[in-house]
């Protein structure tokens, strides 16, 4: 009877399914949630890998006809002070050279080496004549006035108050120690450098500054001047 019911169950159930079996452990937990990311702060820029174009130069626009105008008058007026500039430091080299190289045999018992600063001023004031001092004083003063005018306007370099009195102060120097040393009646004296000098400082500041600051407008002096 047994085998019989047995039968019969396997006849009326012929498509049962088997049961599924039990999953492992490890697959029937939960997944964890990923954990969520932080907010942006405010104000914070988001990091891109495309870089930023660079702005395009603007193109420049040429100057007005006015302006075009001022500066070829001011190229003109430049170029004509420049050549006069020139002119007169050719006459006034010869006449430098006229003046302290020709040789003076009638004069060669009266003169002798000053080394002393002083010595020579003090005898130019002590001499009777007013007309002999303001002479010999006078005299050496203006003929360093050029050089503190045309250093500046011909040389930018040569700008400065100290350039142009060592400038000059170096060129006298070689023209006393040429007049000691191989000019007849000429002999070296330390004053007459001095006053040189001091004309060549009366002439800078007088015009030698304002002509070169004027036609050398972009030039700083050299406290000036940004390291680049």
């Amino acid at each position: 009877m047994a085998i019989r019911v047995g039968l019969l169950d396997r006849i009326r159930k012929p498509n049962a399914k088997p049961k599924p079996k039990p999953k492992p452990a490890a697959e029937s937990a939960p997944k964890p949630k990923p954990k969520p990311k932080p907010a942006a702060k405010a104000g914070a820029r988001k990091r891109t890998s495309k870089p930023r174009p660079r702005p395009r130069p603007r193109a420049r626009k040429p100057p007005p006809p006015v302006l075009q105008r001022r500066t070829l008058g001011s190229t003109l007026a430049r170029a004509a002070v420049m050549a006069a500039a020139i002119v007169c430091m050719a006459a006034f080299a010869v006449a430098l050279a006229k003046v302290t190289l020709v040789p003076s045999p009638s004069s060669d018992a009266l003169i002798h080496t000053n080394l002393r600063p002083g010595a020579s001023i003090r005898a130019y004031l002590d001499q009777p004549a007013l007309r002999d001092t303001v002479k010999q004083i006078g005299g050496n003063v203006l003929l360093g006035v050029p050089f503190g005018i045309l250093l500046p306007v011909l040389f930018p370099h040569a700008r400065g108050l100290l350039r142009v009195i060592v400038l000059t102060a170096l060129v006298m120097v070689m023209i006393e120690a040429t007049q000691g040393a191989l000019v007849e009646g000429r002999a070296f004296d330390i004053d007459d450098v001095i006053l040189n000098t001091a004309g060549a400082l009366l002439g800078y500041l007088l015009l030698g500054r304002p002509l070169g600051s004027a036609l050398h407008p972009h030039r700083d002096h050299w406290w000036r001047r940004r390291k680049t």
